[in-house]
């Protein structure tokens, strides 16, 4: 009797330990098979491209614009470059077979200039964002009175510092708030400061 226990003692162990390891086989399967399917495959990637970035730029570039309209049109764009760049990376990365895949190529390609129209586009967004820290304000007369109206929403200016993720962006963000103390409330008018035309 007592061998017979023992037996299955050591049957049940046995089968203990295969069931464990196939459970965590089973979950790193199903792990994967979920990456792989969120992954975009070769098809899907195609279609991803950069080419189309320039008719949002020049709106950004638009002096004609108030400044807060063209930051917003800088964070969109830049915000969208980086979107598709982490799509490229990420799928690049979970399926290294699609950098031997015929067309592969174009693909390539394709990220590569993903990866030049972004670095491009920031340095121009970082340009215009500091030169918005640097003179964040402007003068006006009202009621025969010099006061100091921002030239921009500061909220949006705060968002933009954020968007560019720069090394000094505490810095950066600390002197808009400076800036923020120095302006005027809205007019009586109800007109916000954020906004205006540049000189305005």
């Amino acid at each position: 009797m007592r061998l017979p226990a023992v037996a299955t003692v050591l049957l049940l162990s046995t089968t203990g330990c295969v069931k464990e390891i196939s459970s965590e086989e089973r979950l790193d399967r199903e792990t994967q098979l979920k990456q792989m399917s969120d992954t975009p495959d070769a098809a899907e990637l195609g279609k991803v491209h950069c080419d189309d970035t320039g008719e949002a730029l020049n709106q950004a570039r638009n002096v004609n614009l108030p400044e807060t309209d063209r930051v917003l049109r800088y964070s969109e764009l830049f915000s969208s470059l980086l979107k598709r760049n982490a799509t490229f990376e990420e799928a690049l990365a979970r399926n290294p077979d699609l950098h031997y895949m015929e067309g592969s190529e174009k693909l390539v390609a394709a990220r590569e200039n993903c990866i030049q129209q972004t670095a491009d586009v920031k340095v121009e967004f970082e340009t215009y964002v500091r030169e918005l820290v640097n003179v964040p304000t402007v003068q006006e007369i009202k009621g025969g009175n010099t006061v100091t109206v921002a030239r921009l929403d500061f909220a949006t200016l705060r968002q933009a510092i954020e968007t560019l993720n720069l090394d000094d962006k505490e810095q950066l963000l600390s002197r808009v708030s400076s800036a923020e103390k120095r302006v005027v409330p809205s007019n009586p008018e109800g007109e916000e400061a954020g906004g205006r035309k540049r000189g305005k």
